[in-house]
Formats: structure tokens, sequence, C-alpha cells
């Protein structure tokens, strides 16, 4: 069994275990202190009942008119955690909230083409491949240079799906910020 709660400060020393995935983005301290701070809930973990962080996703909203919108910045599972569901449930817990409390247009995301376990997650769960943005992932020594799919499910907000018509030309990283 596993509860879905908020992300503490405390639980950056009990993560690594997630964090040691080659598709997971690792950030520094002062970057997850950002995201408790300004949006506290849209960070949240995934524990198991004995108090063992499972996963957690790191989200935000962003944008300003009928791009407003929630964002997944990260979303890890532990190896030893995967198809349980947990990935839906935190995605489920990030789009409530985008939809309920910040009256989001829609949910992206970015993830890795070769993340091909990712990909099918996130198309079962009704997102769309909206752009591919290049040269979105730099080399790191364990992964190469790839492109992002930025893939998004539009919200109840968005009446008509404008959000989600897919943009069929590569974009360049800088074309994806949101002021």
């Amino acid at each position: 069994m596993s509860t879905i709660r908020r992300f503490r400060a405390m639980d950056m020393f009990h993560f690594n275990n997630i964090n040691l995935d080659k598709y997971t983005e690792t950030y520094h301290l002062g970057y997850y202190l950002s995201y408790m701070s300004q949006w506290p809930d849209l960070f949240s973990v995934a524990e198991s009942s004995s108090e063992t962080l499972m996963g957690y996703m790191m989200g935000k909203v962003e944008g300003k008119g009928d791009l407003w919108h929630g964002h997944v910045t990260a979303l890890t599972v532990a190896p030893e955690c995967r198809r349980l569901g947990l990935g839906r449930g935190l995605m489920q817990f990030l789009e409530d909230a985008s939809e309920k409390a910040y009256d989001c247009y829609f949910v992206d995301l970015f993830v890795r083409p070769s993340n091909k376990v990712a990909v099918s997650m996130y198309e079962n769960l009704g997102y769309i491949l909206y752009r591919q943005v290049i040269d979105y992932y730099l080399t790191d020594g364990v992964m190469p240079t790839e492109y992002a799919y930025d893939m998004r499910r539009a919200l109840p907000r968005d009446v008509d799906k404008k959000s989600v018509v897919p943009i069929k030309h590569p974009v360049n990283v800088e074309d994806t910020f949101f002021d």
C-alpha cells in the first residue's frame, strides 16, 4: 500500500534510490527547495506504509492566457516500485491540482523518445505528442544528446482542445519558454 503526500525537505535525504535511474534528471538541492517553496501542492511523493519513498513528482504552473498550464518537471519511480500504478497516481495528483486549484488549460511534460515505457504510459493517460524539441536533452556522459517529445493533455477548461493541436515541425529549446 502507498500514499501520495506533499514533498518535505527531509525527503531529499531519502530519495537516492529513486534518482539512480538513467532517465531521471537530478538537480541541485536548491532546485528541489525552490519547487517545494513555490509550488508545494505540485511537488509530491509516493510513500510506502513503512515510510520508504517510492517515487516523486515535481510540478509547477506557468504561462499566460490560454497558455496557462501545469507542467511536469520530473516524474520518477524507484525501479523496484514500477508497474504498480504510482506514476499514474502522481500524474493524477498533478492534473487534479492543475485543473481544480489553478484552472489550467492543459498539462505538459518533456520526455526522451528513447524512454519508451514512459512515452507509452503518457499516451495511455491521454497525452499526445504536441511537438518535438531539438537537442533538449544534452549529453551527460551517460545518456546521449537527444530531442524531447513535448507531450500535452487538455484539461476541461480548454473546451475546444486548442492546446493539443500538434505542431508538425521540430522547434528549438528557446521556443518552449513561457513568459
